[in-house]
């Protein structure tokens, strides 16, 4: 069909912008993603706008460029398709029957935190959320121990580190609770967190409590099976 040929190379050139970053570029100028690219600028502008409609570039402050959150969600997706659902998946399956709560499992995508897998509770009355949805790191237990055990400083984040995990109620969702503890993987690097969520009606403190020895366990389990050696953190 006529325009087909002009419609492939707009792909390959928006491809070939979002290729441009290197595992070290946190940002681009135009400049380099006109030089990387081998477009001319006003080329390159143009598809950097187009990709920042659609969330796969922001623009900074500086006027560069960095990949943007849209990425991070199809990468998630992309991840939960052939790990954490063929091995990951078990052990959110069991920790949410034991528990009666939703267990989902968190990483880090710039200034968010983006749901990887999860395994609904099967009470009529819960916290849902999707893979690959993007939240706030500073809101919600999921993402406070991820910026804690990921070496932010703070009161709050010292503390979470020496508890092993956190729990908000109503901090992001009214009438939401949640735990979390940190994942760990090869090397015992920080993978990210395991999360129990639910409604502040069920998310009593001695319910918390009682979830949080199973937390532990499973965090223990799916860490070794990212590819840790050691337990999902002292406590």
């Amino acid at each position: 069909m006529p325009g087909n040929s002009t419609a492939v190379a707009a792909v390959d050139r928006a491809v070939a912008l979002l290729s441009a970053f290197g595992e070290e570029d946190a940002s681009l100028t135009l400049t380099e993603l006109a030089r990387r690219t081998s477009l001319d600028k006003s080329t390159a502008l143009r598809i950097a706008r187009t990709l920042a409609g659609n969330r796969m570039l922001v623009q900074c402050e500086d006027s560069s460029w960095r990949l943007g959150p849209k990425l991070a969600q199809l990468g998630a997706r992309y991840t939960a398709s052939f790990v954490p659902e063929k091995f990951v998946a078990p052990e959110l399956i069991k920790l949410s029957d034991d528990t009666g709560e939703s267990a989902a499992i968190y990483v880090r995508e710039g200034d968010t935190r983006v749901c990887l897998v999860r395994k609904d509770s099967a009470q009529s009355i819960r916290h849902s959320a999707r893979p690959g949805d993007a939240m706030s790191l500073d809101k919600g237990a999921a993402g406070w121990v991820i910026m804690a055990f990921g070496g932010h400083v703070g009161e709050l984040c010292q503390s979470i580190r020496e508890r092993g995990y956190h729990l908000t109620r109503g901090e992001r969702t009214p009438d939401v609770a949640s735990i979390a503890v940190p994942l760990f993987g090869a090397g015992n690097t920080l993978f990210g967190s395991l999360a129990l969520t639910g409604p502040l009606v069920r998310f009593t403190d001695e319910a918390a409590q009682t979830h949080l020895p199973r937390l532990f366990a499973a965090a223990d389990a799916i860490s070794k099976i990212l590819g840790s050696e050691g337990q999902s953190v002292r406590r």
